[in-house]
C-alpha cells in the first residue's frame, strides 16, 4: 500500500505488534477496572460488595411490595379540598457504609377533579425523574418558581405561596431535607432567641400604641402568622414577617437583613 507524505520527517519509530496489542488490551481494561474500583465497597461484615447507585433500571427489591415513605396535606385558600402528597423512598446499600435513601415515586391524591389531568402528568414525569438518578434536588426550585397569573396566597404563618405548584414544590424540599438530600436551614439557637426578643419588643410596643389610640387588633391581622401588624413581606423567604430593627429592616422568620 502506497502511502502520501504531505510533511517533512523528523522522526521515525518501528511499531511492534506485540506491543501495542497489549497496550490496547490495557486501554479497554482500564474503564472497567475503575468502574470496579468505583462500585467496590464494604458491607457490615467487611466483604467487598458493589456499591448501588439510583439509575432507570433500578427495580422494587426483590420481596418488597411497599416502600417507606410519608405523607404531607396541602390545605389551600383556593379549594375547599386538600391535597395529600405522598413521597416514597428507597433505600440503597442497605446496611452498610454507602447506605442511602432516595426518593423513588410521588403521588398526588384529591377530590377536585378540576387538577387531575396535571396532577397525573407531573407526577409521572417527577417519578420518572427520581428513578433517573442523579441531583434531583433542582425539582423543589424549578416547581417553586412556578407563579399563578390568578395570584398567589398567604399559609398559616405568613408565608407567601405564588401557587399550588410551588406549594408542592415546598413539600418535595421538605422531604429531601428530612431524608438528608438537602441541608436544612435553620437558624441557630443564638440567632432564634435574638429574634424572640426584639418580636417581643416589637409586640409590646405595637401594643403600647394601640392602648394608646385605643385600637384593637383585626382579626385578619391576628391572622397573619403571629407576627407584628406592621411586619411587610421578606423576599428571601417570602413571609410576611419583615420588620424595622434597629434602623435595618430584618425578617423575624429567616434572619434575612438588608443591612447584612
Amino acid at each position: 500500500m502506497t502511502v502520501k507524505i504531505s510533511k517533512k520527517i523528523v522522526g521515525y519509530q518501528v511499531k511492534d505488534k506485540k506491543k501495542a496489542d497489549a497496550e490496547a488490551k490495557a486501554a479497554a481494561d482500564a474503564p472497567a477496572r475503575s468502574d470496579a474500583k468505583e462500585q467496590g465497597g464494604r458491607d457490615g461484615r467487611g466483604k467487598s460488595a458493589d456499591i448501588i447507585r439510583m439509575h432507570e433500571k433500578l427495580q422494587r427489591p426483590e420481596g418488597m411490595e411497599c416502600l417507606e415513605g410519608a405523607t404531607y396535606k396541602i390545605r389551600t385558600p383556593l379549594d375547599d379540598h386538600a391535597l395529600y402528597v405522598t413521597i416514597n423512598d428507597i433505600v440503597l446499600n442497605a446496611g452498610t457504609e454507602h447506605e442511602q435513601r432516595r426518593p423513588f415515586e410521588i403521588f398526588i391524591n384529591s377530590k377536585n377533579m378540576d387538577h387531575f389531568q396535571w396532577i397525573v402528568a407531573l407526577t409521572r414525569v417527577m417519578s420518572a425523574v427520581f428513578r433517573k438518578g442523579g441531583d434531583v434536588t433542582f425539582l423543589s426550585e424549578e416547581l417553586q418558581a412556578v407563579f399563578d397569573p390568578k395570584g398567589g396566597y398567604f399559609k398559616p404563618g405568613g408565608r407567601f405561596v405564588p401557587s399550588i405548584v410551588a406549594d408542592i414544590g415546598a413539600v418535595v424540599e421538605t422531604h429531601l431535607k428530612r431524608i438528608g438530600l438537602l441541608e436544612p436551614d435553620e437558624l441557630s439557637e443564638q440567632q432564634q432567641l435574638m429574634l424572640k426578643e426584639k418580636r417581643a419588643e416589637i409586640e409590646a410596643r405595637e401594643q403600647a400604641a394601640n392602648a394608646e389610640k385605643k385600637t384593637l387588633t383585626t382579626p385578619a391581622t391576628a391572622d397573619a402568622g403571629d407576627y407584628p401588624a406592621s411586619a411587610t413581606l421578606c423576599h428571601k423567604c417570602s413571609t410576611k414577617a419583615m420588620v424595622l430593627l434597629d434602623g435595618c429592616q430584618t425578617c423575624l422568620a429567616c434572619g434575612y437583613s438588608k443591612c447584612g
